[in-house]
């Protein structure tokens, strides 16, 4: 039973984790009049601005376990699990953590103040987080083999995905923007005990500079 328990809280538990809890949200927001319904991703969280200046700052947090269509949540758990795992492996269950939710609250924070007449949803400002996660990766351990191979896919996964997004409608770019840039400089602070050090100079700085542009983006938002 011990080892049992031991291999399993070796595996990916967070990212199943998130899968889970986020398709039985959108279980509720089906029941509770489909997850397409303006009003009902409003009820359940979506990033809307009126209300977060009303003092609603919870939902910088609670858009990244919802979507909108059964299209937008399977492409997004999908790619979830094949990223999250290989980063909740590297970084460990923890920090992974960090990661998804510090790069989910800078894409919201980033659509707030950059697209502040859109109704946003979706786990896509943590997933891009997860990919610039990757990238801190890369130009940290790039003499790591597996490390320099996955970083360049990921990167062209990343410019393709920005390049489709420009041309798809409703898709909020500046989400994806801010979420990536947040899970770069959180990779930093975070660490990654399981491949190396990383320069105290290094996490100091992805320190201020994640505050100053959560800050910086709040208050853009708010004076709009």
């Amino acid at each position: 039973m011990q080892q049992q328990l031991k291999r399993w809280l070796a595996g990916p538990y967070i990212t199943i984790g998130l899968i889970i809890v986020t398709f039985l949200v959108y279980g509720a927001m089906t029941l509770a009049g489909g997850s397409q319904n303006a009003q009902v991703l409003v009820n359940f969280g979506a990033k809307y601005n009126p209300l977060i200046l009303a003092g609603q700052w919870w939902r910088f947090i609670t858009p990244i376990f919802l979507h909108m269509g059964f299209e937008h949540i399977l492409f997004n758990m999908v790619t979830l699990y094949f990223i999250g795992i290989q980063i909740e492996a590297i970084f460990g269950h923890w920090r992974y953590l960090a990661i998804f939710l510090l790069s989910g609250i800078g894409g919201n924070l980033a659509s707030f103040a950059f697209n502040p007449n859109a109704i946003s949803a979706g786990a896509s400002t943590a997933i891009f987080g997860l990919f610039g996660a990757f990238l801190m990766l890369g130009e940290s351990f790039w003499e790591n083999p597996y490390i320099r191979q996955m970083t360049k896919t990921f990167l062209l996964f990343i410019v393709l995905n920005l390049a489709f997004g420009l041309f798809s409608v409703g898709t909020d770019m500046w989400g994806h923007i801010g979420g990536l840039i947040i899970g770069f400089l959180s990779g930093y602070i975070v660490g990654v005990p399981k491949l190396g050090q990383i320069s105290s100079v290094k996490r100091i700085l992805a320190v201020i500079v994640t505050i100053l542009i959560m800050i910086g983006l709040y208050y853009y938002g708010v004076t709009l």
